[in-house]
């Protein structure tokens, strides 16, 4: 970007080209000189702004997902956001995160590269205890602050942790769905990244920072994937492909869709009756008194899917067990009398 000059460097700049101290000639020679710009090649850009904006949405969509996934897993409150698409070496990235810290290695075919997931000790310490049904982090915040001192994990924690990486193998698989098919399978695990020779020191990557809130304790999650990944991909990458609706529609996504549906629990309810009792009669209720209902045991009963009308139901019995037989769909809203 050109230099921004103050008023009171112009009004130099003016009283010295009327001194003849500088003249119109030297300004044009220096306007037209050739501009050098600093290009650190430890550090190249390979890919565009428009690239990069493309990953902030499929990022997006990873930590969107990552929430979801292990707010269920974990039975608390899992927060992921993106916080930063950053283009640096590998090196760079080896030394910007903690000495001892678990990386999560797996590859995503057809691509190249490996990719890299970093979790730093004290998130790995709590998802263990929230995975093993320990108490949330509020209650252990004190003790998680004394594992920076933590120099190795045992077998056990690596094999709970195994499966977290999993779990964000999957998201990263199912987040690049749209652009291409990936097949990511977790290659290992390793608590030391100095160790790690997967790429050389002044490869260029791709580092993806996401703020974590689980139970209360805030951190980090780093995401390293090389630029080799992107070689076969880079044209799909555009804002172009990606809002493309072109593409011819795929009957296997539906019956996935279909198949995810149909493990979904719903509650049927089937309404019997209404009755009115004083408090006096509802307190003195013993074992085998007969409250009557409003409606005959003969009428159509109606049942109700998460309180929205279903079909209207006849009461009856299947192998010695309590059941309805559907008679006719409901239609409109009832009122739950």
């Amino acid at each position: 970007m050109d230099q921004v000059l103050t008023q009171q460097e112009i009004d130099s700049l003016l009283k010295a080209m009327d001194n003849g101290e500088i003249s119109q000639e030297e300004i044009e020679e220096e306007n037209d000189a050739v501009k050098v710009k600093s290009y650190d090649f430890r550090r190249p850009t390979k890919l565009s702004k428009e690239y990069v904006n493309t990953l902030h949405m499929i990022f997006e969509d990873f930590s969107k997902v990552s929430s979801n996934t292990f707010s269920t897993l974990l039975r608390t409150n899992a927060n992921f956001q993106l916080a930063s698409i950053e283009q640096v070496s590998y090196d760079e990235f080896v030394h910007s995160i903690p000495r001892v810290t678990l990386i999560g290695q797996f590859h995503s075919e057809p691509l190249k590269g490996v990719q890299l997931l970093e979790m730093n000790p004290q998130l790995c310490m709590l998802l263990v205890e929230l995975l093993c049904g320990g108490p949330d982090g509020k209650k252990n915040i004190g003790a998680l602050d004394k594992i920076d001192e933590k120099k190795e994990f045992t077998d056990i924690e690596l094999a709970v942790l195994e499966e977290v990486v999993q779990e964000f193998g999957k998201i990263f698989q199912n987040v690049w769905s749209e652009i291409v098919k990936l097949e990511t399978k977790v290659e290992g695990l390793s608590s030391n990244p100095q160790l790690l020779q997967n790429m050389s020191p002044n490869e260029p990557v791709i580092m993806v920072t996401f703020t974590a809130n689980i139970a209360g304790v805030a951190t980090f999650v780093n995401l390293c994937i090389p630029y080799v990944f992107f070689d076969e991909i880079t044209d799909k990458l555009s804002f172009r492909s990606w809002f493309d609706t072109s593409h011819e529609f795929d009957a296997s996504e539906e019956k996935k869709l279909q198949k995810g549906m149909n493990d979904v629990k719903l509650q049927l309810e089937v309404l019997l009756g209404n009755a009115q009792l004083e408090l006096a009669n509802l307190l003195h209720l013993e074992v085998g008194d007969v409250i009557k209902l409003d409606r005959k045991i003969t009428e159509p009963l109606n049942s109700y899917i998460e309180g929205s009308p279903f079909y209207r139901v006849k009461l009856g019995k299947k192998n010695q067990q309590l059941a309805v037989e559907l008679i006719d769909k409901l239609e409109g809203e009832q009122d739950n009398e």
